[in-house]
């Protein structure tokens, strides 16, 4: 009797470490999805996707912490699904935006055209998002925060385009700006591997001590939310951009003291 119960101890450990790779297949299954919805034109659903992929982001390391089931195999599968629902997936959205763009500046679109060159510029984004995840596997120095813009933080910025061009905010004419989108890419693509300290959103703990600024910052960005919905994205980007840039401003500034 013993004996049978130490098995089915076995077994449920077992199945449970399972759970957080489960979650994070969600997150490329999502990434995959959202690939087929930007080449179909269907933007909107396309980002839908890649929202659904960073809450899977955010629950498979949720889920390795508290079943206590990390794996190194774990740690390659979260950067593959990352690369394509991060890196991939927006870099897509972002080609299509561009196209349109340079279609507006009366650019030809086709194949190999000019403007089809100049969309393809989109791709930066999955190739330093590329750099992005294999420096973040090797450097020790991001266990506890984030140096440089982490891979989710910047789809979702890219995602945000396309809940403002159907708004009704006068900044969502940017999102047809074809100097805006490329000056997007770039700069964006250089904050994915700047060496620019970022702090994470992992929950060690929820006292308020240890994470009073993730606090103030869930709290900016549900206020954000609520009065600017989805469009709000890249107001809670740069938000997330300042208050950690401020911060370490702070401690360096006492550090020096």
């Amino acid at each position: 009797m013993i004996k049978k119960l130490c098995v089915m101890k076995n077994e449920s450990v077992s199945f449970y470490r399972y759970i957080p790779n489960a979650i994070t297949c969600l997150n490329l299954f999502c990434g995959c999805l959202s690939v087929v919805f930007s080449f179909d034109g269907m933007l909107t659903v396309a980002a839908c996707f890649i929202f659904a992929a960073a809450v899977f982001d955010f629950f498979d390391g949720f889920a390795a912490r508290w079943l206590h089931a990390y794996s190194e195999m774990g740690k390659e599968l979260d950067s593959l699904a990352d690369m394509v629902s991060f890196g991939v997936a927006p870099s897509c959205i972002l080609f299509i935006l561009l196209l349109h763009a340079a279609e507006n500046y009366g650019w030809l679109v086709d194949t190999c055209s000019g403007g089809w060159w100049i969309a393809m510029t989109s791709f930066l984004v999955a190739v330093f998002s590329a750099l992005r995840l294999a420096k973040f596997n090797i450097d020790t120095r991001q266990s506890e925060s984030f140096i440089g813009l982490p891979t989710p933080a910047n789809a979702l910025f890219i995602c945000s385009f396309v809940f403002l061009s159907s708004s009704k905010y006068a900044w969502a004419i940017f999102t047809g700006n074809l100097f805006f989108l490329l000056s997007v890419t770039v700069v964006f693509s250089y904050l994915l591997v700047a060496e620019l300290p970022l702090f994470s959103l992992k929950f060690k703990s929820f006292d308020w001590k240890n994470n009073k600024i993730r606090y103030v910052f869930i709290a900016v960005a549900a206020v954000i939310f609520l009065f600017l919905q989805f469009a709000g994205l890249a107001v809670v980007i740069l938000v997330y951009i300042l208050i950690s840039v401020f911060t370490n401003f702070l401690c360096n500034r006492k550090v020096s003291t």
